[in-house]
């Protein structure tokens, strides 16, 4: 049977709802709307300059080189095993540390709604018992998985519209709660510049499904799926965004309970409104579960391939032989998400600052296998040019180059910015970027310590058997 074309349950459109609750991530749509008016430009330029060749590269690779491995495989053909297992540990890791974020805000969202008193210890105890529900959901069959993330897709489509069309009605009624003219929305560097590297890690992990190959039809779908989703998140972001700048003034959006008041804005204090703000908010957090279950899968797929090639630890590559789900791999991380949401919970001071410390630490690291992924684009079509490739960017050497180098300065820009966010007034607060560079760095040295020793290992392995 062709390689490429399986007996696998995923067609264009289970792959585009498993990009789209991927990609789209409710839980940090507010720290995109705290940019104000100007989000909406950002949004576009973003879209039309990162997103479009983003999907184009993303396509060629996954439908040229598809396994499971995803990124890892592709970064191993271009640049070999010590730069791949740098990806894969980049790649996975960051979910053992961004899942922390995820719960704190689904913690901070659920007291909100629900127990307005609930203390920071009870806090941390929700997000203990969501990080193991969602290792326990991926170490079900791939049919578990796929499923929550069809429902989390739906859920998070649901959400956005009701903040656009909620936002919408409220402006028809009340008026505006922020000036929208076309000068106000241009991009513009002086209006909220910490919060731009969150834009840009809203709109990554279309490649993440590729993980996903033995559960596709025919990954030559991969293409059609990609730009769908690209095109709903397009939307969706930006409508979404709207809707909250409508009925909250941008002054008023906070990061943890910025989707909650504006919920209590739209739908008021009426015993009816009440019902419909903590409704849609259970809708909201469902989300994030979702959200969280897309990452784990997909990145607890490529640990365990690396793991399994000896390049990160063996422990990572262990496999359910009931279900073939990557058990290793996704136990580390919910140990991981518990040890970081225990020591962070330490040093926090509220609820905001405990998000966005964990987040922009984790973000950078997340981030950090773009760098190279990207690269690998250009590296493959040199050294491997006679392969077939059933979807090809177009356009000469020289135009891959460019789309190659943007993708790479948007990235490399946000990573810089998370750490730095201070640096357009050539300024640095060390209360915040202190911890989090120290995070990247220790991070970073640990994936040394452990692919250096896991490759030693398997030349070791590898001697012997001579």
């Amino acid at each position: 049977m062709d390689n490429l074309q399986k007996a696998g349950k995923m067609g264009v459109g289970s792959i585009a709802l498993f990009s789209l609750c991927a990609v789209i991530v409710v839980d940090t749509l507010t720290a995109s709307a705290s940019i104000g008016v100007s989000s909406i430009g950002w949004w576009l330029l973003t879209f039309v300059v990162f997103v479009i060749p983003y999907g184009l590269i993303t396509s060629e690779l996954s439908t040229t080189y598809p396994g499971e491995g995803g990124i890892y495989d592709w970064v191993l053909k271009a640049f070999g095993s010590r730069w791949a297992a740098r990806t894969t540990w980049y790649y996975w890791i960051n979910v053992g540390l961004w899942m922390p974020a995820v719960y704190i805000m689904f913690a901070g969202m659920f007291a909100e709604l629900f127990a307005p008193d609930l203390s920071l210890m009870w806090q941390i105890v929700i997000c203990i018992v969501l990080t193991w529900l969602t290792v326990w959901i991926c170490n079900l069959s791939a049919d578990v998985g796929v499923w929550v993330t069809n429902i989390g897709a739906a859920l998070k489509i649901l959400v956005i519209c009701v903040l656009g069309v909620g936002g919408f009605w409220y402006a028809m009624n009340n008026g505006m709660a922020n000036e929208f003219t076309l000068s106000a929305m241009m991009p513009s560097l002086d209006t909220g510049l910490a919060f731009l590297p969150a834009l840009v890690f809203n709109l990554m992990g279309f490649e993440l499904v590729a993980t996903m190959y033995r559960e596709m039809k025919d990954v030559r779908d991969m293409p059609k799926a990609v730009f769908l989703a690209a095109g709903l998140t397009a939307a969706l972001y930006i409508f979404g965004t709207l809707g909250i700048l409508m009925a909250l003034p941008v002054e008023q959006v906070g990061l943890v309970a910025g989707i909650t008041d504006t919920l209590k804005t739209l739908f008021g204090d009426s015993a009816m409104g009440q019902f419909m703000v903590k409704l849609v908010g259970a809708l909201a957090l469902l989300t994030f579960v979702g959200n969280m279950v897309t990452w784990t899968m997909g990145s607890s797929r490529a640990a365990a391939e690396a793991a399994n090639e000896g390049e990160l630890p063996r422990s990572l590559g262990k496999i359910s032989e009931r279900y073939h789900t990557p058990v290793g791999a996704n136990t580390v991380t919910g140990i991981v998400s518990t040890i970081v949401i225990v020591i962070y919970a330490l040093f926090a001071g509220n609820a905001d600052d405990l998000f966005w410390s964990v987040f922009a630490f984790s973000s950078c690291i997340f981030l950090l296998p773009y760098l190279m992924m990207f690269p690998a684009h250009v590296k493959l079509r040199l050294i491997d040019p006679d392969q077939e490739r059933p979807f090809k960017v177009g356009g000469g050497l020289k135009m891959q180059w460019f789309y190659t180098i943007v993708c790479f300065l948007v990235i490399l820009q946000a990573v810089v910015l998370f750490i730095f966010p201070e640096l357009a007034d050539l300024a640095v607060d060390w209360s915040y970027t202190g911890p989090v560079l120290a995070g990247v760095i220790v991070t970073i040295a640990i994936g040394e310590v452990l692919a250096s020793r896991a490759i030693a290992s398997n030349q070791n392995t590898a001697a012997q058997a001579q």
